[in-house]
């Protein structure tokens, strides 16, 4: 009986971790250390973007609602479903991690 419920809790400790290296390569995934600059001109890139973008079918909701890896993982699939270009989703991406 101690060994059936050890090798459960390995087992339920090596699937509880299968996703953390994905979810880390997703939240650093093309994302090199941005200047204050750049991170303010993609946000107000962003601000203008989300309208256009986003605010077709979603109400606003605060960037704050999310982590930062949820947003990744959202707009790597509203990217997908927006048909939204690189650039764009980039600038969309900051404005909603930085509200």
């Amino acid at each position: 009986m101690g060994k059936v419920l050890m090798i459960v809790l390995l087992a339920v400790i090596g699937l509880g971790s299968i996703g953390q290296p994905a979810l880390a390569a997703a939240d650093s995934s093309g994302s090199q250390e941005l200047s204050t600059a750049e991170k303010r001109r993609l946000f107000r890139e962003g601000a203008k973007l989300w309208p256009v973008y986003c605010n077709t079918c979603h109400n606003a909701r605060p960037g704050s609602e999310k982590a930062p890896y949820e947003w990744n993982m959202i707009m790597m699939h509203m990217r997908t479903l927006g048909n939204i270009p690189p650039q764009n989703a980039k600038a969309i991406l900051e404005y909603l991690k930085t509200q």
